[in-house]
């Protein structure tokens, strides 16, 4: 086997942990791209400076508390995202469901952001050489990125991130020398005028799927303490240092397209620079989407199908949909599944704060570095507070879309699971329960360490 397997069904040991810079870089690395840029012109180009300035606050906040509250979860059971999920709230089919949705939409938005990389590098180059070699050449790179695990992709948010904070400073530099900073900050806006709520609606829903997942990157993580900082330090300097350029560079070039603001405010080099930062998010869409697709296919089949072979089924599968050109039907789909994700990060909250009734078992075998032995495999309380949570997404049309249906998704969970005594803490609703197959208990751990080569000794990039 090639790469590193990183521990997709089993708890990430201490001896695998990262200082809390190390992954806070990452953290910010998934807020540098085009799209937190395009965030920012979007804003700018709608509301004032101050405007803007509240409505990211408004996001970043509802967007820290849920990533610091299933952040932590995961940090202290040091689990992804999918495996957690069977013990707070969603059972072994729930989880299962999750990580298929999940898979879907993070495939999809791979493909996305893979054909937007390839179309920059084309225009870069100038050169007659078809797009589907970019496509091809793109995808290969990410794919051989993230095959190798966490610690290379931590390597490379050590490379993208810098430039793309060079490129902002380049970016705001040049706006100012021709423009002054305190009529930047006080123009009115470019376009049609937008309320802070609508503002803050597109930051919050701009990030809350990667809020949901926060555990795929806090499992890595030594402290609680060590995701507060991260989430502090990543989310709120990618979000205003991003958003806010975004915001000054549509007011100086009066203008939310991009791409007119890159070319026009810093080039060609800034333009590449950019593009380049794209890896930074989609080496996570990657990374995420085959975590859940190993976890489903364990708990479905049995089967233990090593990560690096799914990161290459599924980095083919999203070169080979942004080749064919069919993504852009798919962004309406993809958007939808957005709102799908809200609820099970309010379930989980609910289920590991609030009800707990695994969390005894938890912490009986985390020390340990194992799994409880149970699972619950079928029960339609989490279903119903998922359906809700959905269905508030959509048809509540004041607020924020995806809070909406994370605080449904909360409440419902924590109403349907009242009757459940809190002195059963672990051991109820275990009637409808199996035991775990025995890898799962006790070998996984020591499995997928024998199987990725991973040593028992620290890594710090």
């Amino acid at each position: 086997m090639i790469g590193r397997d990183d521990f997709p069904l089993a708890r990430v040991p201490e001896a695998e942990r990262y200082p809390w810079w190390s992954v806070a870089v990452q953290r910010f690395g998934e807020l540098s791209a085009l799209s937190q840029l395009l965030l920012g012109a979007t804003l700018g180009f709608h509301m004032t400076f101050w405007g803007a300035f509240w409505a990211l606050t408004l996001g970043v906040v509802l967007l820290e508390i849920v990533a610091v509250l299933i952040g932590v979860a995961g940090q202290r059971e040091g689990l992804s995202t999918y495996v957690l999920a069977q013990w707070t709230g969603l059972g072994r089919h729930g989880s299962s469901l999750f990580g298929l949705c999940t898979a879907v939409s993070l495939v999809g938005w791979f493909g996305v952001q893979n054909a937007i990389f390839a179309k920059g590098l084309a225009a870069l180059a100038g050169t007659q050489v078809p797009l589907w070699v970019y496509c091809v050449l793109t995808g290969a790179a990410v794919t051989l990125i993230v095959i190798y695990g966490f610690s290379s992709m931590a390597w490379t948010s050590y490379i993208t991130v810098p430039l793309f904070l060079a490129l902002s400073a380049w970016a705001i530099r040049s706006a100012l020398a021709r423009h002054e900073l305190a009529d930047l900050i006080s123009m009115p806006p470019p376009g049609e005028p937008m309320s802070v709520a609508t503002g803050a609606t597109l930051v919050a829903g701009g990030f809350i799927v990667g809020a949901v997942l926060t555990p795929d990157m806090t499992r890595y993580n030594r402290s609680a303490a060590d995701v507060v900082k991260q989430t502090f330090v990543g989310v709120t300097l990618g979000e205003y240092t991003i958003g806010l350029t975004g915001v000054l560079l549509a007011h100086a070039v009066e203008s939310a397209d991009v791409v007119h603001i890159v070319t026009t405010e810093v080039g060609v080099v800034g333009a590449a620079i950019l593009v380049t930062a794209t890896l930074k998010i989609n080496d996570w869409n990657l990374y995420s989407a085959s975590l859940s697709l190993v976890t489903t296919v364990h708990q479905t089949t049995g089967r233990h199908v090593p990560r690096s072979a799914m990161t290459l089924a599924v980095g083919a599968a999203g070169t080979a949909l942004s080749i064919a050109g069919i993504l852009e039907h798919l962004v309406g789909f993809l958007t939808l599944l957005g709102v799908a994700f809200p609820p099970v990060a309010g379930i989980m909250i609910a289920e590991y704060y609030v009800v707990r009734r695994h969390r005894a078992a938890l912490a009986h075998t985390r020390s340990a570095g194992t799994l409880p032995p149970q699972v619950e495999s079928m029960s339609l309380r989490p279903l119903l507070a998922w359906a809700g949570g959905m269905a508030a997404g959509y048809l509540i049309h004041a607020g924020i879309p995806a809070i909406n249906a994370l605080l449904c998704g909360f409440l419902v969970h924590v109403a349907l699971n009242r009757t459940t005594s809190r002195g059963s803490d672990g051991r109820a609703d275990h009637r409808h329960a199996r035991p775990r197959r025995r890898e799962d208990a006790g070998g996984e751990a020591r499995r997928t360490g024998i199987a990725s080569g991973v040593s028992a000794r620290r890594r710090c990039p």
